[in-house]
């Protein structure tokens, strides 16, 4: 108990052991629990076995307040038998104190008032006893919790005290806080006429980190030292306790305790503060116990009304709960001084009434029109059966979603439900709380959607839980029961609400074109509907969403596509109003009609809105949509850091890589890998969402066959990335897909048979592909389809047909594609010996796939470019990085405004030399001249370090 009172133990000791003047007295202060009685029994310990020392000593109890010298009572009876016999005796011998204390009530200072008669002689008595004992010996008086001291004897000891000077005497007192009231000021009276204080505030770390080690047998790691002193304010009372039920529990003084330490709070600890409590006001218990269990820092009206107890008495208990240390009271209300405190009385009160306590308080801040979560919070923990609560908790349950606390809001809305509630209102909440867990748990969510779903009656509100069902049990790979869901939800409004009836459909159709078990059986449907079909009304926009993937599938008109697309996404990708992934196939298709970068605009947008707080679910979506569309433009890196925050959102909701949520965003990561020459990598990822063997027929794992047919064919296993192009190409067709917008298989195909030196099998397919895809008419289509055909047909032609492809990717943002129509172009031409044409190529082919971070690619084209003749020093030739070291000095010194001629001079070199250096750096930094040099150098030094 007194650790961390080294340096007092130490003072008081010295003091103690040094000759007696008179003027040696000492006063131990400070709150409750902090060590002052253990203090003070140490420093006696030594002394009560100097036979040189007469040690009296008592504990003032509360209890004896009202009886006139009860403390010096106790302090004296204490005495042997061997005084003087003219002293009147008690019975056992020792001197009559009573009688002694008369006397002194009839000394000038004394108040002679209060006791005359018969009692004043004894006073005189005993102060002749005094004198007499000091004179033999030296006498210290120890008293613990003075406060609790009686009126008279404190008056006794203000005149001891006044007079100890002249005396081998020393008076030891502990004085801890008391109670607010007219008995304060008789031990302010006493306090001033000690010459020595010592005051005992909560323990310092190092103490605290001392003790926990001696309790617990290890020493504590700094951020549990830091909670615990924290949840006890330092003091050693409550410390010595918390500690002893961490012991008990088995716990470690480990960092990941730190929030946690109020729950290891032993049970006794209650009772015994509580037991204390008692001792400052009669309704001290109650007050507190109100305050422990409303917690936070509820005010005397709350109090009052909870309780039941008149106002002025739960003004007065506050007052002294205040005035004795355990509370502390501010302008909001009254709270405990640490949090320990609050947990322990707390336990200690039955459960229900805590529950009648929230309840009242419920009612109460209600009534006076209280913050709404203030009331819900006692709601949650308020007993059931209250016709009024649901309605509350339903309202707090939408305000905690809309500031963002979705854990509040599902809390509150689970506790309505455990009231009795009529079927629709419970499926209300059902529905609301289902929605919240879609953002922490798929398989929670999908129980209550489901419940919801049965009880619900209304058209509306079916068709919003049955979409939302369906898209949580796609997410949990349950195909089969989200087309049951749409399909028969459908069925069951078409004859009372055809424009809900359609809105299901409209996701039974997309659902059911993913698989390729389901596609072939609504592909009439889907050909039927026209997006007149629901001209005007909400549906519109998914309908338009839905058609714009028809005209993409079929390949026909990139107009219609961008329209219907259009239209879709005017709400958004994820409109607030209709979320639903059938909006990402409208993006999706517009990509597919070579306008990416529209499509980026929309993804960026969903992205923004879909904030990871608000739905992970569908952040992770939109954040997999960008990412898809990054990699194909070819912005690697920033595909790879939205495909790894997609997937750290799936998993913050339980969906793991082997989910089939997962495997968008895990194969476009893949792809964006394998383009940075990560094979390794990619391969490692394909393997832990399970995606290395036989696929299903959904069709995201069309687009898993084609990175995984790259990735095979980079490994050099060609026959295994064929088999995979052609599986991709078997279930597009399936499909009705034959547009290679979406998966260009032919022409990767052809490129495998090509270099399997299967020459009739590749160029059938390469020419089927740009079959299609002039007919579709998307340059970048094209583009690579021409690509594949002209390696396929070598030669001139080839060749021919690699420039056209190379002009069509130019003038697209597919900077991958357009990377590797010109490094193969660059191939070719070098087979055909047009050497500069072939450098030409490959350098750009390098610069661009450099600018994309496509390692893999960037290392081909530079092994290309050195068997060409070259020898580049760079992996970029555009850009200050392209520059060589002379040409980047003569750049700063013409930036600098030196002429040619004196830029030969510094650099002593002659002046063409100097003219040819800055035709070079024109040309890399894309410059008509020096009027842009500056700029330019300063632009792309800041590209470089970004």
């Amino acid at each position: 108990m007194l650790i961390g009172r080294e340096r007092e133990l130490s003072a008081l000791t010295r003091l103690l052991g040094e000759p007696w003047t008179g003027g040696d007295s000492t006063l131990i202060a400070g709150s409750w629990g902090n060590g002052k009685s253990a203090l003070l029994r140490a420093a006696l310990a030594d002394l009560r076995q100097d036979p040189g020392t007469c040690v009296v000593s008592a504990v003032a109890d509360p209890l004896e307040r009202e009886l006139p010298f009860g403390l010096v009572r106790r302090l004296f009876e204490q005495l042997g038998a061997d005084n003087d016999p003219s002293e009147p005796p008690f019975c056992d011998g020792t001197p009559d104190v009573a009688r002694m204390l008369a006397p002194w009530e009839q000394r000038p200072d004394g108040p002679a008032a209060t006791v005359t008669g018969q009692d004043a002689e004894a006073l005189g008595g005993l102060y002749r006893l005094i004198v007499r004992l000091a004179g033999e010996r030296r006498l210290l008086i120890a008293v613990d919790d003075l406060q609790w001291a009686d009126p008279h004897s404190l008056r006794w000891l203000r005149y001891l005290l006044r007079r100890a000077d002249h005396l081998p005497l020393v008076v030891l007192a502990a004085l801890g806080p008391g109670e607010a009231d007219p008995h304060t000021a008789a031990v302010a009276t006493v306090e001033p006429l000690f010459p020595h204080r010592l005051t005992l505030d909560g323990l310092a770390d190092d103490a605290v980190e001392a003790l926990v080690t001696q309790v617990l047998g290890e020493a504590p790691e700094q951020p549990f030292t830091v909670a615990c002193r924290a949840a006890t304010g330092g003091n050693p009372l409550l410390l010595h306790a918390v500690l002893r039920g961490l012991r008990a529990s088995g716990q470690r003084p480990r960092a990941e305790l730190a929030d946690r330490i109020a729950e290891h709070v032993p049970t006794d600890l209650g009772s015994a503060v509580l037991m204390r409590m008692q001792e400052v006001d009669p309704h001290a218990v109650t007050t507190a116990q109100a305050v422990a269990v409303l917690g936070g820092a509820p005010d005397i009206d709350l109090i009052t009304e909870v309780t039941g107890l008149p106002e002025p008495a739960v003004a007065d208990a506050a007052h002294r709960l205040v005035g004795t240390g355990w509370m502390t009271g501010t302008e909001h209300g009254l709270s405990f001084v640490c949090d320990v405190l609050p947990a322990a009385v707390a336990a200690v009160v039955l459960p229900s009434r805590r529950g009648d306590l929230h309840l009242r308080a419920a009612r109460h801040l209600l009534a006076h029109d209280a913050p709404l979560l203030r009331t819900a919070a006692h709601l949650l923990l308020s007993p059931l059966g209250e016709p009024w609560v649901p309605e509350a908790l339903g309202r707090a349950a939408t305000l905690a979603a809309e500031q963002g606390d979705e854990a509040l809001a599902a809390a509150l809305l689970r506790r309505a439900l455990r009231e009795e509630l009529t079927a629709e209102l419970r499926a209300t909440l059902l529905a609301t709380l289902g929605e919240l867990e879609l953002a922490s748990s798929l398989p929670v969510a999908v129980r209550s959607l489901e419940r919801s779903l049965e009880l619900s009656t209304d058209p509306t509100k079916q068709t919003a839980i049955a979409r939302k069902l369906a898209g949580a049990l796609l997410a949990l790979d349950r195909h089969p029961d989200a087309l049951e869901t749409l399909r028969g939800t459908s069925d069951a409004l078409r004859g009372t609400d055809p424009a809900q009836a359609m809105r299901l459909e409209i996701d039974f159709i997309h659902t059911s074109l993913s698989e390729a078990t389901s596609a072939p059986a609504v592909m009439p449907r889907l050909m039927e509907l026209d997006v007149s079909d629901a001209a005007g009304s909400p549906v519109q926009r998914p309908l338009a969403a839905l058609l714009s993937l028809r005209a993409a599938m079929a390949g026909t008109s990139t107009r219609e596509v961008v329209t219907l697309a259009r239209l879709a996404l005017s709400h958004g990708m994820s409109p607030k109003d209709d979320e639903s992934i059938v909006y990402t196939s409208a993006v999706t298709s517009l990509g597919a009609a070579g306008e990416s970068e529209l499509a980026l605009s929309y993804a960026d947008a969903a992205v923004r809105a879909a904030h990871p707080g608000i739905s992970a679910f569908h952040y992770a979506h939109a954040l997999t949509t960008r990412a898809n569309i990054y990699c194909r433009l070819g912005r690697l890196a920033d595909c790879q850091a939205d495909a790894e925050a997609a997937l750290g959102a799936l998993d913050s909701i339980g969906v793991g890589p082997c989910n089939g949520l997962s495997t968008f965003a895990i194969t476009t990561l893949a792809e964006t890998l394998l383009r940075q020459g990560k094979l390794a990598d990619a391969e490692d990822l394909l393997v832990r969402g399970e995606l290395g063997g036989r696929l299903n027929g959904n069709w995201i794992n069309d687009y898993v066959l084609m990175v995984r047919g790259w990735l095979r064919c980079a490994q050099g296993r060609l026959e295994e990335g064929l088999a995979d192009f052609l599986l991709c190409g078997e279930r597009t067709c399936a499909r009705a897909m034959p547009n290679p917008g979406f998966f260009p298989w032919r022409s990767e195909a052809a490129l495998v048979h090509a270099a399997l030196r299967q020459g009739e099998a590749a160029r059938a397919l390469a020419e089927e592909e740009v079959r299609l895809a002039r007919i579709w008419g998307v340059p970048e289509v094209t583009g690579v389809a021409l690509r594949a055909l002209g390696v396929v047909v070598g030669g001139r032609t080839g060749l021919d047909l690699l420039g056209e492809a190379v002009r069509l990717l130019d003038g697209t943002p597919a900077r991958v594609r357009y990377a590797q129509a010109l490094a193969d172009c660059g191939v070719l031409a070098r087979k055909v010996g047009r050497l500069s044409e072939a450098r030409a190529h490959l350098r750009q082919a390098v610069s661009v796939a450099h600018e994309c971070a496509a390692t893999s690619l960037a290392d081909q084209a530079l092994a290309e470019l050195r068997a060409a003749g070259d020898r580049p020093r760079t992996r970029t030739f555009h850009g200050v990085g392209a520059l060589t070291p002379t040409e980047r000095r003569v750049a700063d010194l013409a930036g600098r405004g030196l002429t040619n001629r004196e830029i030969a001079q510094r650099l002593f070199v002659g002046l063409r030399t100097v003219e040819v250096h800055l035709t070079n750096v024109y040309g890399k930094l894309a410059i008509d001249g020096r009027a842009g040099l500056t700029r330019a150098l300063a632009i792309s030094d800041a590209d470089e370090q970004t």
